[in-house]
């Protein structure tokens, strides 16, 4: 048997395959620094020569140009993407998972939801009737269904349980029964510091929905008011990738028509209902709308089927370890031409392929290059090579292999997540999901002795990537990541930036842990972390124009960037500045900027305290509404 001799990526070498002598193959091992002068040859060969193993340049080359049109789940372009992972797969000797007998595991997703001619009948002493499309609209969770009955006025339609001796029902004084609830989008404008953080994380649409539900009510009918932000318009009928719709029958409708509905209410406007219910008291109650209502909300749902792209390096050992399996994966989807609203595309950008060359083509290239060196070693626990589609649009596809894998989670040692891993600057690598087991910081600080990087350590694993799918299923979990970038869900995130010298430097680091992983008799114990509450519907509302950096734990928010034209560029806001007050309160990392956010209002100037080169800076930052 010929084995590689070094370690790869450190002494130049790449090996293209590894075979065995007894079948009389070729292996051919390609040098770039002077450490072999030729091939070796089995004693026995034959003249035609294997295809190879792609290098990890190569694989991102390929998997972020335009022949793949952007990688949207469901698509073409992601299904030869999995093509081309399974052809590298296979050339490295990975088979199917045990009990399957296929690379590719499906699962089912919601690909788009549109509006298929939703209307609004109102019977009070004359027929009001809506039907076009750019009046009434279903919401993307709605249930096709129609449903009759009076209309009630139930203000913002929020529930916040009891919080520091202070709750809010918006059902309180109401009976909604076999009714149709009108209610208002957001929540309180008028509300302010912890409260209006408070009211946010209540003010999602599906909530609403869920909490009419929960009341009785048939039906619901969201109205922007005329003091919010994106007034009177209808809500954007997004992906709803959920496969389950609420159970309810949910649409949003224009300002026109709420004011009609508000013309039945004696001595009341919708403008004069929003101002009352805008300061955030409690106790301003709903009311009865005269009339009933029938809706017919339809929903045409594009159900579609996605494949993640699993393999298998069986262990060479017979030991029987407990818990025999370490995983390594990472996303291999990304955002087509932007056409599901992720996209931070500017203006000129608009429908331009988004070829994710480090989001997330580095990660699968950086899995692809360890596998095929673990591939190589003595493995007293098999090696699952995960390569997952849908992350992008909720983390579906890892969510799917949790539930339904043939693998069961809890033989599962260990996950490590690559994601965004191939702009790597100064040396730094961060390593998050740290808090997820005890060995984690011993572990990475021991495997870099070798690598050498400044690591930049998060504890935190609850993270938008698909490590915190696996830490949500109690698998210890770490997450490689080089930080973002201002080519960040842009079509300028091209195979021509990506470092590449560094990313097989990343791929054999990650390479070393799971190989210590591997074979360490005991598995890694797993931590759960108390969650974190993150930044609520202020998220959803308001823009800011900024792009975190997530690299580096510094006290403040560091930014990578900011978007051109936006609200931070035109405060005069630029990579590299440490934002540590935002709108009078003190920001110490991410989470404070997203509780910050809930504060601010669109189109009212916000304080904002930077450090740029040690210097403190102050300027003003005007949020903009996020469509």
């Amino acid at each position: 048997m010929i084995r590689q001799v070094g370690k790869w990526g450190q002494s130049g070498m790449e090996v293209r395959q590894v075979n065995q002598c007894p079948i009389a193959r070729l292996v051919s091992i390609s040098v770039t620094v002077g450490f072999l002068g030729a091939p070796f040859l089995c004693a026995q060969t034959v003249s035609e020569r294997p295809q190879e193993l792609s290098s990890i340049r190569d694989n991102v080359e390929r998997l972020a140009s335009d022949a793949l049109e952007g990688r949207l789940t469901g698509t073409d372009g992601i299904r030869l993407a999995a093509d081309h992972i399974i052809g590298e797969l296979k050339l490295l000797g990975a088979e199917p998972l045990p009990g399957v007998d296929n690379y590719r595991l499906p699962f089912q997703y919601t690909g788009s939801a549109t509006d298929a001619g939703t209307t609004l009948r109102l019977e009070a002493g004359r027929e009001l009737y809506w039907e076009d499309g750019g009046l009434v609209s279903a919401l993307s969770f709605s249930e096709s269904v129609e449903v009759t009955g009076p209309l009630v006025f139930a203000g913002y339609g929020l529930v916040v349980p009891e919080t520091d001796g202070f709750s809010y029902d918006s059902y309180a004084t109401i009976d909604v029964t076999d009714k149709i609830v009108v209610v208002l989008r957001y929540f309180p404008e008028d509300s302010e510091g912890d409260l209006r953080s408070l009211f946010s994380r209540y003010a999602g649409l599906r909530f609403k929905a869920s909490a009419a539900r929960q009341r009785g009510a048939k039906g619901l009918l969201v109205v922007t008011g005329p003091r919010s932000p994106n007034a009177g318009e209808l809500v954007r009928m997004t992906a709803d990738t959920a496969v389950a719709d609420s159970g309810i029958a949910a649409a949003s409708v224009t300002g026109a028509v709420a004011d009609a509905l508000f013309d039945l209410v004696p001595g009341k406007t919708l403008g004069q209902a929003q101002q009352e219910l805008d300061s955030g008291n409690p106790h301003v109650a709903g009311f009865d709308i005269p009339g009933d209502a029938t809706l017919n909300a339809k929903v045409s749902r594009d159900r579609r089927t996605g494949h993640n792209v699993l393999a298998y390096l069986p262990p060479t050992t017979g030991a029987r370890l407990d818990k025999p399996y370490v995983m390594l994966g990472a996303h291999y989807d990304h955002l087509g031409r932007g056409e599901n609203g992720d996209s931070l595309a500017r203006s000129d950008e608009s429908g331009h392929i988004h070829n994710g060359a480090d989001d997330n083509a580095s990660g699968v290239a950086a899995v692809l290059a360890a596998g095929r060196e673990l591939g190589t070693q003595v493995r007293a626990r098999g090696i699952i090579l995960a390569f997952w589609s849908g992350e992008e649009l909720g983390l579906l596809g890892s969510a799917d292999f949790v539930d339904t894998s043939p693998v069961s989670m809890t033989q599962v040692a260990a996950y490590v997540n690559f994601d965004m891993v191939g702009r790597m600057r100064e040396n730094k690598l961060t390593v998050q999901a740290l808090g997820s087991s005890s060995v984690w910081h011993g572990l990475v600080d021991s495997v870099n002795e070798t690598f050498r990087f400044d690591l930049q350590r998060v504890d935190d694993p609850y993270l938008p990537t698909d490590a915190m799918t696996f830490h949500l299923a109690e698998v210890p979990s770490l997450a490689l990541f080089t930080g973002s970038h201002a080519d960040y869900h842009r079509p300028s995130d091209d195979a021509d930036t990506i470092n590449f010298s560094d990313l097989g430097r990343i791929a054999q680091y990650g390479a070393a842990v799971a190989s210590h992983l591997a074979n360490e008799t005991t598995p890694p114990d797993f931590i759960e972390i108390e969650r974190t509450a993150q930044g609520g519907q202020a998220m959803m509302r308001v823009s800011t124009g900024t792009i975190p950096d997530y690299s580096s734990e510094v006290d403040g928010l560091l930014l990578s960037g900011v978007m051109a034209g936006g609200p931070a560029d035109q405060a005069g806001l630029q990579e590299g500045d440490i934002i540590v007050e935002l709108a009078g309160q003190s920001i110490s990392n991410i989470y404070d900027y997203m509780f910050a956010l809930d504060l601010l209002m669109v189109g009212e100037p916000a304080s904002v305290v930077f450090l740029r080169d040690g210097r403190r800076l102050e300027s003003e930052l005007t949020p903009l509404a996020r469509q």
